[in-house]
């Protein structure tokens, strides 16, 4: 089993390395444990047959030792996962091996350290060196998503009620955060950004999120002439898929949806603010990560600005972002001209 991890963009990162496992002919059975919310990012795929829906807790200890699984590779990071396995009986656990988890595990990659703490490396390189302790060989690290013909429409149809036309261009921009307020850029710095892409571009903005956001999301959407927000509207990540490959360029903070452009080849801007630019830095080619790197304080990893003014995206204004954006739909021009006849 591979245990998949349990954040959007840890895993869309992971993907590679679960085609070169499930393809990995010394394996007979190949099983891909991911928690049930997650399983959409996954499905419409050669991955789909393989997806088990894990519960978590005392139930999934249950489901580990009713699979009688070999061995398990964990591409999660959480200690809880690791426990669970020991707990199931599974007698090769390999991982990472980060704080208390190491004991729970047979095989284990350890990160770099410098000066006692852990060195950033980009999490899709880590998972790759983990796959190399059941000598998976990963050639590429380009994230693998499939998407669904019917979901496809549906999530055009739904547009085209709200307003979008038929075939109207549109950017697509995630303002929140799943991990917290610290990665939060202000809603009126995401709406000039927008407001700016309709008035030189024409691109409508549709605004998306995920639970609990929609007051976020209506507030950046209000903020833009014929901004749409789908605070109202039917939410997936299988639709999440979707609304971002048939988007013109993803406009999102430091989270998830980034990655699921990174698998679409869609031009992404991302900002970013607590985190280390080490983590996330692979599958580049169309991300342009705007921060500040001029502050001590940052990058911190804190959920919270532990210093309580949150200079790192506070302070970030919103021209870097909007030139990184048009170079990117400059160089989607290019290379693409068929997209924009076909929009």
């Amino acid at each position: 089993m591979l245990r998949a991890p349990n954040w959007v963009g840890d895993l869309v990162m992971a993907t590679p390395m679960l085609e070169a496992a499930r393809n990995d002919p010394r394996f007979g059975k190949v099983s891909i444990g991911v928690r049930k919310h997650l399983a959409p990012l996954l499905a419409d795929g050669p991955l789909e047959p393989h997806l088990v829906s894990l519960g978590g807790g005392r139930e999934e200890i249950a489901q580990l030792k009713a699979l009688k699984i070999d061995a398990t590779l964990l591409f999660s990071n959480s200690a809880g996962a690791a426990w669970r396995a020991l707990r199931a009986g599974i007698k090769t656990r390999a991982g990472a091996a980060l704080g208390l988890r190491r004991h729970f595990l047979t095989h284990r990659v350890v990160p770099p350290t410098r000066g006692g703490r852990r060195w950033p490396i980009p999490s899709a390189h880590l998972m790759r060196d983990l796959a190399g302790l059941f000598g998976i060989l990963v050639e590429d690290l380009h994230p693998q998503l499939m998407r669904n013909a019917e979901r496809d429409q549906f999530e055009r149809q739904q547009l085209e009620q709200l307003g979008l036309g038929a075939h109207e261009p549109y950017v697509l921009c995630a303002p929140g955060a799943a991990f917290g307020a610290a990665k939060l850029w202000p809603p009126a710095r995401f709406a000039e950004v927008l407001r700016s892409l309709h008035e030189r571009h024409g691109l409508r903005s549709v605004v998306s999120g995920g639970p609990g956001e929609e007051p976020l999301m209506d507030a950046v959407a209000g903020q833009v002439p014929g901004g749409i927000s789908l605070a109202k509207a039917k939410r997936s990540l299988g639709g999440l898929k979707s609304l971002v490959a048939g988007s013109e360029l993803l406009l999102v903070g430091d989270s998830g949806p980034r990655w699921v452009a990174a698998a679409f080849d869609v031009p992404c801007v991302s900002v970013m603010g607590p985190n280390f630019p080490e983590l996330t830095a692979s599958s580049l080619e169309w991300c342009e990560v705007i921060r500040r790197d001029d502050l001590e304080c940052a990058p911190c990893l804190q959920r919270q600005c532990p210093l309580e003014h949150h200079r790192c995206l506070a302070d970030l204004e919103s021209e870097p972002v909007l030139a990184a954006a048009e170079r990117l739909l400059a160089r989607r021009a290019e290379v693409a001209p068929e997209r924009r006849a076909e929009a």
